[in-house]
């Protein structure tokens, strides 16, 4: 027969890895940097189309019809780069999570959204 008293174990604290509480800021940064990269995949796969195949300049009639077709691939060349910077930047910003981040980060795309609105323009 048992006895009245019963043996309580301490259980082994639980981690929930990143999604717990005291996740590691770089693991979020990542995560969150996977997750904006899957959002800008199709964007950035649409770019790189663009900027190897010249052919598709004929797609945009007008004045980018009429650019080179080197201004061409080089106008989708930067579009793809901004468009790979942009995971990276948020996944760095979850890292860090400051507000002078933040700024960075806004500035960064402001500039990258700037330059390409004067891309098109040029050509």
């Amino acid at each position: 027969m048992a006895s009245g008293k019963q043996q309580h174990r301490p259980e082994p604290e639980l981690r929930g890895g990143v999604l717990a509480g005291n996740g590691s800021p770089a693991l979020w940064g990542w995560l969150i940097g996977l997750v904006a990269f899957v959002f800008v995949a199709v964007p950035i796969s649409i770019a790189v189309r663009f900027a190897t195949h010249p052919a598709t300049q004929q797609l945009f009639g007008g004045r980018l019809e009429e650019a080179g077709s080197g201004a061409y691939s080089a106008f989708w060349w930067i579009v793809t780069l901004f468009l790979l910077a942009i995971p990276v930047l948020v996944g760095w910003g979850v890292a860090k999570l400051s507000g002078r981040t933040l700024a960075i980060i806004v500035g960064v795309i402001a500039v990258f959204f700037i330059a390409i609105l004067i891309l098109g323009q040029l050509f």
